[in-house]
């Protein structure tokens, strides 16, 4: 029989370039007398940048650091044995390069079973085991404490999570046994599915300790100190941990239930990491460790072999390294400062880009408009918003007050924007309108000033044609609402010279967006994707088939909303104008739906009406279905689907052909941050890949083999 060193060594054989983590053993006497005690720190010797994290060689530290507490602990030399993190980290789980490398399912079973066999001998020590949690604890690095006797956690610590169904995964050295054991189920779920589901929402110190996961709750500057004092309060059984009755009945079939109904809203059965995770909870209902360990080994390393994970890494990779590095972005030495800000117009959108200037940049923002009603109210609503964020706390008095000095309204351009270093448009889509502002404006501005503009789709080469100097003009196209989505599609004009684009990009990164160069073609990235696939949506209701078929053909997608809800987000005149746009550019392929027309010029906002009856979900409007025309070619869902991934494919095709951006990795990163499209598909590419739809359209996949899939 394999040892769990010999397991960890063949682990880490495949693993070469893993940043391991020590686990070192002092010994203390705890205070009251309680005795001596074996504290292990786990610490990959870098600083808090560098997260601890668990590798096998790593595993195979802390299994040798077990190895020496237990015979301490046997021969009677200590009273307890307690686990900690180096400074504000504790430990964030299995480290995900390593499993990428992973090829074949015995050696994913191996990582699996190599982090259970070192974790549960923590729980079979002859003395009580103790976890610390005074920084990050995420994955694995939860799970290590939830094997041990009592756990406390520090008020400062910041991020708290089981995040493996996020990317693809289920919590796999005994998470989806033992929370629930420890909890009960229901909060189990909430940890386990809803707030990872949640775009992997994070628990701090205070809610970790309300939902009873940790037994006590110390201040973060002394935590070790109060933590070791109380540990010894409980072996001299001053404190007595009472944890509470478990209801092994119906409730645990209810809490698996609510966990299926997120998970159907959120996935929609798309990807298979939430209902592995629920067969497991549903089975730890007997208390049986074991055999849910066992569970949870053969579900780890089937998602580990499954696409679903590969294109959640791909996705994560995406977010966290490409979108830092933006490819084609110019030297960002060419970058100018800049001190002042200028916005045209004062509507929602102009409002809402004041807004974020004034929070990220600091400086001062000025917004201008056709009367003086108008920019006042947009004034008005950037400070009201800046008020709100005073009430949550999320800025002080002080912050407010400065910040609302800094975004002021003129009716005057010159005065406005005289000495204005960025100067960005959101007025009305219509390519005459937008000329005649930046006419305006170049007149006005200093030499150097950037001109922006924030169309969705309108030629960014053409708005600047009629200029002086068409060098310094640049899209930079933001998506709503703009607090919240993080993409950025900065588009470089024909003209366009680097010093303004690297200033755009620096402006971008200082708005904290994702941002991504893209092409001055019709639509960009997002808008195009999105128009052919909701055109294609429309075409298919148009030719016959029943609006809810429709919608339902692409569930499997997992995509944020359905395609007619997105519609209505937008607003039906906007998806109007942006098809109207495209099928001027590219009529072969785009089209305007009569349908859509008639629901625009009857004024309605949607297809939709939303009653409290009906529980708020979306029912066909009656008056929508009156104005509907349709043809008698019904499809099946699975045709409709069909149709609309072949359109897409089709249309990535082409972009990447015409270089509207670098490379497919930008598509899916422009679907991931400006559109909501899921993780666990890695935006789009992966999915078209798996599913063979690529190689059907385009004759060849959009990605390299092992990018977002299982390395050959």
């Amino acid at each position: 029989m394999t040892t769990t060193a010999e397991l960890l060594k063949g682990a880490a054989a495949l693993f070469p370039d893993e940043v391991v983590t020590q686990a070192h053993v002092r010994h203390l006497d705890l205070p009251k007398g309680a005795g001596r005690f074996a504290l292990i720190t786990l610490d990959n010797g870098l600083d808090h940048t560098k997260p601890t994290t668990f590798g096998p060689q790593s595993l195979a530290h802390l299994n040798v650091a077990i190895d020496q507490v237990e015979k301490e602990a046997a021969d009677g030399g200590i009273v307890g044995v307690g686990i900690t993190g180096k400074p504000f980290i504790f430990a964030v789980g299995a480290d995900l390069k390593g499993v990428e490398l992973l090829k074949r399912h015995e050696d994913a079973l191996a990582i699996g079973k190599g982090g259970h066999d070192v974790f549960t001998r923590l729980s079979g020590l002859a003395v009580p085991t103790f976890a610390y949690y005074n920084g990050a604890a995420m994955g694995g690095g939860v799970e290590v404490g939830l094997h041990c006797s009592y756990r406390t956690v520090s008020k400062a610590l910041p991020a708290f999570s089981l995040p493996e169904v996020f990317l693809g995964l289920v919590p796999g050295w005994g998470g989806c046994v033992l929370l629930p054991n420890l909890i009960g189920p229901d909060r189990a779920v909430s940890v386990i599915i809803e707030n990872s589901l949640n775009q992997n929402k994070q628990l701090k110190g205070q809610q970790v300790f309300d939902l009873g996961i940790a037994d006590a709750l110390f201040e973060g500057a002394d935590f070790l100190e109060q933590s070791l004092i109380w540990t010894a309060s409980v072996l001299t059984g001053e404190t007595e941990v009472a944890r509470p009755e478990l209801d092994r009945g119906a409730a645990w079939d209810e809490a698996v239930a609510r966990g299926k109904a997120v998970a159907d809203g959120k996935v929609h059965g798309a990807a298979p990491a939430a209902y592995r995770a629920l067969d497991i909870i549903a089975a730890a209902k007997n208390g049986d460790r074991q055999q849910g360990f066992d569970a949870e080994n053969v579900a780890l390393a089937d998602l580990i072999m499954g696409g679903e994970l590969r294109s959640g890494l791909y996705a994560f990779h995406l977010v966290q390294k490409r979108a830092k590095r933006p490819a084609g972005a110019p030297d960002k030495k060419l970058a100018r400062p800049v001190t002042k800000v200028g916005v045209v117009g004062a509507g929602l959108m102009a409002s809402q880009l004041a807004l974020l200037f004034a929070r990220r940049l600091e400086v001062p923002v000025v917004l201008t408009d056709i009367d003086q009603a108008r920019i006042d109210k947009g004034v008005e609503y950037v400070h009201g918003e800046i008020d709100k964020l005073l009430l949550k706390g999320r800025v002080n008095q002080d912050k407010a007050n400065r910040l609302k000095g800094l975004v002021t309204g003129h009716l005057d351009k010159a005065t406005a924007f005289g000495d204005a270093d960025f100067v960005i448009e959101a007025v009305f889509e219509e390519m005459g309108v937008k000329q005649q502002v930046f006419a305006e404006v170049e007149a006005v501005v200093p030499e150097h000033a950037i001109l922006a503009t924030n169309t969705s789709s309108l030629s960014v080469t053409e708005m600047a044609s009629k200029l002086k100097n068409p060098e310094r003009v640049v899209g930079f196209h933001f998506f709503n609402p703009v607090a919240i989505l993080p993409l950025l599609e900065i588009v470089r004009a024909e003209k366009t010279d680097d010093a303004s684009l690297a200033t755009a990009f620096a402006v971008a990164k200082s708005l904290k967006k994702t941002a991504v160069l893209v092409k001055d073609a019709p639509a960009f990235v997002v808008n195009r994707i999105l128009t052919r696939f909701m055109g294609e949506i429309q075409n298919v209701i148009d030719e016959g088939t029943p609006v809810a078929v429709a919608e339902k053909a692409v569930e499997p997608l997992g995509l944020p909303m359905s395609p007619l809800v997105l519609l209505e987000l937008v607003g039906p005149a906007i998806g109007l104008h942006v098809s109207e746009t495209l099928h001027g550019a590219f009529p072969e392929r785009f089209t305007v739906s009569p349908n859509l027309k008639a629901v625009v010029e009857a004024g309605k906002r949607g297809f939709y009406v939303y009653s409290a009856e009906n529980g708020f979900k979306p029912e066909l409007d009656p008056e929508v279905a009156a104005l509907l025309k349709q043809g008698d070619a019904v499809l099946t869902e699975e045709q409709v689907r069909d149709r609309v991934l072949d359109a897409v494919a089709q249309e990535i095709g082409l972009m990447l052909d015409e270089g509207v951006v670098a490379e497919a990795q930008d598509i899916d990163l422009c679907l991931i941050t400006g559109a909501g499209w899921p993780f666990h598909l890695g935006g789009i590419t992966p999915y078209l890949d798996r599913a063979g739809v690529s190689e059907r359209v385009t004759g060849k996949k959009f990605l390299a083999p092992g990018l977002a899939s299982v390395p050959a």
